[in-house]
């Protein structure tokens, strides 16, 4: 009898943790756990968000369930079907839900918007969490890999899902696929089974009039061994961001060790209304005149606006008629760039952001620079920038498309440069390194840029930022000298007029902070400086270094000095270099960054020297020679020429021999 009564007890025990289950068709009776936002409405809803903004809500049953055999350690089948509706007054930016499987909870640290109340940017992606989740994504997020923004995933311990596909179902009537929309505010229903003997998990949805489709959306062979423990809470999780989302789940039922009892659809409570109420039929009646009459008034009020936009459309500045290029509408900018949504933005500078788009009429993909409202110099940096670029053409300059200016809005349209800037390139650890052969070809092809600027150009245009995060790269690889925001222009001929001291630390003439004048020869020096940053790969100032390492230019100088210039070579490169050209660059960087302006060459000097029609200087630890010939009263300091000191007597000009003290500004 004592035996009896044992193995009734065990059968007993056995029945109570391995086959757990329930079903809830509405909420009303259920034994629920919640937090945060997340509740029940009087029609027996389940509420997981509400329009409450940056929040999270959770629901769980009570007791957990037990998962796991405690004798070998694998995994029970299990099964789950619900029935869920998102609502979403803005689709942008909405959040969705999930289905979770968890050891605890409250889920410890779990944060709202994008993790969805799951997970945090510190333990996203720990093994540790023990968590599997289905969820039902309406944002894509590049961070976590999301396909689409209307997506279901499988995650485990992650919301980078391990399987995602756009959210759709295979319909039986006609064997096809057919896409939902998760904010459609339509109940849809899930399943999810796994097999614990096969380690297959499949997932199902379909809208919740129709039958259950015989193929799954989402399969998968996942051990789910390490992931779940022996003892586990089932339920949903779902937060908001700064845009509200109303999340229900109707009904859900649940079965360890079989399949998930089928929800009576006809017991399950409404949803909220969506929409005005029905009007009674007198009003009905009532209605045409009254509505014959708002639309007059409408359709009048809206020819008077859009009379009054073309009007003041039409009206353009001095500048914009001489200088101008194409002008955009704000509309179709802002449907490119999806409303300059988060997702397309690819930059952010000083004076704005810059975003991804693509013209709605030509399908031509742009970049569209917003220029800052906190810029103090907003309109004259966007005006400089137009009328700088909006004719310049080169193939090393990046081309200004058009501009666009509605309400205060200040955009500039530019080619897309697919391969971004090169300065994240460089330093901002990518998955490839530039090879030698490409960097050579980019830093002649911004001196080449920057020598149409300043001689073969109609006017000279001084850039006065030049540095690596200026230049872009196209789909090849080529570099292309943008952002002309501090840009100034004058005559050829006449001398630049004293202006403000700008541009970037590292990359500024020392003479600027005494005269306060941009000249040419601030470009070149600007630009030597840029040459050390690419060979070098390496910022013009990088405090963290030694001492000797701070200054770029001073480092590189003092190797060579010791002969050891190549030590200063990009340590990412190898030896995969020619040091012949590394050998150039470096010493023709460090001759463009001279401290005295009248050393520095000009760029027709340095295109002459990259393409190998004149020879630099030879450089020695003691000195080298610099000759320049004999110049009218009138001439400038640009058209020295520099030379070997064997050409010294033939050249009939003055010569100068330099040691390390002056050709290094006194260190």
């Amino acid at each position: 009898m004592f035996t009896i009564i044992l193995l009734l007890f065990l059968l007993i025990k056995l029945e109570a943790s391995n086959e757990g289950g329930f079903t809830y068709n509405g909420f009303l009776s259920a034994k629920l756990s919640l937090d945060g936002i997340a509740g029940i409405t009087p029609n027996g809803l389940l509420e997981l968000t509400n329009i409450t903004q940056q929040r999270k809500g959770h629901a769980f049953p009570s007791m957990p369930l037990q998962f796991k055999d405690p004798t070998n350690g694998t995994v029970y089948s299990f099964s789950t079907t619900f029935v869920f509706a998102i609502f979403a007054p803005y689709p942008d930016f909405c959040h969705g839900m999930a289905f979770v499987i968890t050891p605890e909870r409250e889920l410890p640290g779990a944060l709202p918007a994008i993790y969805i109340g799951l997970f945090n940017s510190s333990n996203n992606g720990n093994s540790t969490n023990h968590v599997l989740a289905l969820e039902l994504d309406t944002v894509q997020n590049l961070e976590f890999e999301d396909v689409d923004d209307n997506h279901v995933g499988i995650d485990i311990n992650s919301l980078n899902s391990t399987n995602s596909a756009p959210a759709a179902y295979y319909s039986k009537e006609n064997g096809g696929i057919k896409n939902l929309s998760l904010l459609s505010g339509e109940p849809m229903q899930v399943w999810v089974e796994y097999n614990g003997r096969h380690k297959k998990l499949d997932v199902t949805i379909a809208p919740v009039k129709k039958p259950k489709p015989n193929r799954p959306l989402l399969s998968s062979r996942v051990n789910l061994s390490s992931v779940l423990l022996e003892n586990m809470y089932v339920g949903f999780s779902s937060a908001t961001g700064v845009v509200i989302t109303s999340n229900y789940v109707l009904g859900w039922s649940f079965r360890m060790n079989g399949n998930a009892q089928d929800l009576d659809l006809s017991r399950l409570p409404k949803l909220p209304r969506r929409g005005p109420k029905r009007k009674s039929k007198m009003l009905v009646v009532g209605l045409p005149t009254i509505l014959l009459g708002f639309i007059f008034v409408i359709l009048t009020s809206v020819l008077l606006f859009v009379r009054r936009k073309i009007r003041f459309a039409e009206i353009l500045e001095d500048w914009e008629r001489e200088y101008g290029p194409q002008r955009f509408s704000y509309k179709d900018l802002f449907i490119a760039t999806k409303g300059f949504r988060y997702t397309e933005l690819v930059g952010i500078g000083g004076f704005g952001r810059v975003y991804k788009g693509v013209l709605p009429s030509s399908k031509v993909e742009v970049a569209v620079k917003r220029v800052s409202h906190e810029s103090r110099q907003g309109m004259r940096e966007f005006i400089a920038e137009i009328i700088s670029i909006g004719r310049l053409r080169h193939r090393n300059l990046v081309w200004l498309i058009g501009y666009c200016r509605c309400k205060g809005e200040l955009l500039l349209v530019y080619d897309f440069m697919p391969n971004g800037s090169l300065d994240k390139l460089l330093f901002d650890q990518p998955i490839s390194v530039l090879t030698w052969n490409q960097r050579f070809r980019i830093i002649k092809g911004v001196a080449s840029g920057l020598y149409y600027l300043h001689d073969e150009w109609e006017q000279i245009v001084i850039h006065r930022d030049i540095k690596a995060s200026n230049v872009l790269l196209d789909d090849e690889f080529n570099g292309r000298l943008g952002d002309f925001g501090l840009s100034r222009l004058y005559d050829h001929g006449t001398d630049p007029q004293t202006t403000h001291v700008v541009g970037t630390l590292g990359y500024m003439a020392p003479e600027l902070s005494r005269t306060g004048k941009a000249t040419t020869s601030t470009d070149v020096y600007s630009f030597g400086a840029f040459i050390l940053e690419v060979a070098c790969g390496r910022r013009p100032i990088y405090p963290r270094a030694s001492a000797e390492e701070v200054v770029l230019v001073d480092w590189v100088s003092e190797c060579w000095r010791r002969g050891t210039i190549l030590e200063t070579s990009d340590p990412n490169l190898g030896s995969g270099y020619v040091v012949g050209e590394m050998e150039l660059m470096l010493k023709l960087g460090l001759l463009c960054s001279h401290p005295v302006l009248a050393y520095r060459p000009c760029m027709r000097q340095v295109m002459q020297f990259l393409d190998g029609d004149v020879p630099l200087p030879e450089l020695s630890a003691s000195s080298f020679s610099v000759t320049f010939p004999r110049l009218g009263h009138n001439e400038g300091v640009d058209d020295f020429i520099v030379s070997n000191p064997s050409s010294l007597d033939k050249s009939g000009g003055y010569s100068s021999s330099i040691g390390e003290s002056i050709l290094f500004g006194g260190r």
